[in-house]
């Protein structure tokens, strides 16, 4: 899991360390994401599914892409689509993706880097695997996330940020153990590159095995964790007798009020992964209705609708004809491509 590092994490500067009368944020539910595809055929876990939304608010969407090893000529994207009434956000931890859109934002995202792209009023985009993913495959691992807008800025100037990894505030634990990646909002008294409309905080920790992680929170964020890969417990052991929740790749768990989220990594871990490597997501809730059907978040249905006929009647932009496109790879491009490979390969035909 590349994303960004350093080499010595003792170097870094640290959070400031808890108050004694701190208080852990307790657990109110661990669920599994289900798998499925998304765009073209990619795989994908849907972090969010059978959570309550408005313990999400002001969160509304997260996939984790991959994390996949792609052979030739499979790597898939999608197509051009439209977006409004929210903010896309898609963090890539492994491999490289490319976006377009018809406001102008744009450009190849890589290792660590995060792509902010606020909809807004509308616009259409396309995120694709580059053409040497898909020619000569490889890993890719990302994220995206959805960020609700409220009812006054839903028809924001659309916007785009383009945040290379190494921007991203890297700071460790109180201690020096766990490193912390900021790529949005704040934490204990560091905050990270991206400029956002709602007031939240986005960070990805990596916990080395057998360490206990004391990150603080904003007590008026709600607290939500997205266990990327490894395996541990989240939680104290508070004055009530409760025990740490196990916790493991794939879950996301929802917390309720609390100065700092406690995560503990496993003594044993696998092999490939090492550490307990989280995501982490806090935001003020925005408290108001949503009304979500398909790539558009409005506050009523009738906006909703609005949306669509925007969308069918071009008033959200049109395709330029010399817009980036998914590549297809040739038959003779992946041949290769898999001669290349050390040990042979297989091939997958456009």
């Amino acid at each position: 899991m590349p994303a960004v590092t350093v080499d010595n994490i003792l170097a870094l500067p640290r959070v400031t360390q808890p108050a004694p009368e701190a208080i852990s944020r307790p657990v109110l539910s661990v669920s599994t994401a289900p798998t499925g595809f998304e765009g073209e055929g990619f795989p994908v876990r849907r972090a969010f599914a059978g959570v309550d939304m408005a313990r999400l608010d002001p969160f509304i969407h997260m996939d984790q892409m991959g994390e996949v090893e792609y052979a030739p000529g499979e790597a898939r994207g999608t197509s051009w689509h439209p977006h409004r009434g929210f903010e896309t956000v898609t963090y890539i931890i492994d491999g490289t993706f490319a976006h377009e859109d018809t406001h102008g934002g744009g450009g190849l995202i890589t290792d660590g880097d995060t792509q902010w792209m606020t909809a807004g009023s509308g616009l259409l985009h396309i995120e694709a695997p580059p053409e040497e993913l898909v020619v000569s495959g490889g890993v890719f691992h990302g994220l995206q996330l959805w960020v609700n807008l409220p009812a006054a800025q839903k028809f924001a100037d659309p916007r785009y940020q383009n945040i290379d990894g190494t921007d991203s505030e890297l700071v460790t634990t109180h201690d020096g153990a766990a490193l912390i990646r900021i790529i949005a909002g704040s934490i204990g008294g560091f905050r990270g590159p991206g400029s956002t409309h709602t007031p939240i905080m986005m960070a990805h920790a990596t916990i080395p095995a057998g360490v206990r992680a004391d990150i603080p929170w904003e007590a008026s964020y709600n607290g939500l964790v997205f266990v990327l890969s490894g395996s541990g417990t989240i939680g104290s052991t508070p004055a009530d007798g409760s025990s740490p929740r196990p916790i493991s790749a794939g879950q996301t768990i929802v917390t309720s009020a609390g100065d700092l989220m406690t995560l503990t990594a496993d003594a044993r871990q696998d092999v490939e992964t090492p550490s307990l490597e989280v995501l982490l997501l806090g935001g003020r809730p925005i408290k108001e209705p949503v009304v979500q059907y398909g790539p558009f978040v409005m506050n009523t249905k009738a906006e909703v609708m609005a949306a669509f006929e925007d969308f069918r009647s071009g008033r959200l932009g049109r395709v330029p004809a010399d817009a980036l496109r998914p590549y297809r790879a040739t038959e003779e491009e992946l041949r290769d491509a898999v001669a290349a490979m050390p040990h042979g390969g297989t091939i997958t035909t456009p």
